[in-house]
């Protein structure tokens, strides 16, 4: 299971349920959404498994 947090420009950030945020300067106002998420691509586990997080910038989405 994973906790998403976002953050004022709504940015997703994804880690491991249970581990503490990371130190991201982008992050430093983030809330806890409240879902959590069972599921994910192979992308973002990868990416957890790596990193410890995986972050998702919406801004980046909406332009495509």
């Amino acid at each position: 299971m994973f906790d998403v947090y976002v953050n004022d420009r709504h940015d997703l950030l994804d880690i491991a349920q249970g581990t503490p945020l990371p130190l991201i300067g982008a992050f430093g106002k983030s809330r806890r959404k409240k879902r959590r998420i069972i599921s994910v691509s192979h992308e973002i586990r990868s990416a957890v498994q790596k990193h410890g997080f995986y972050i998702r910038k919406m801004s980046d989405i909406r332009k495509h």
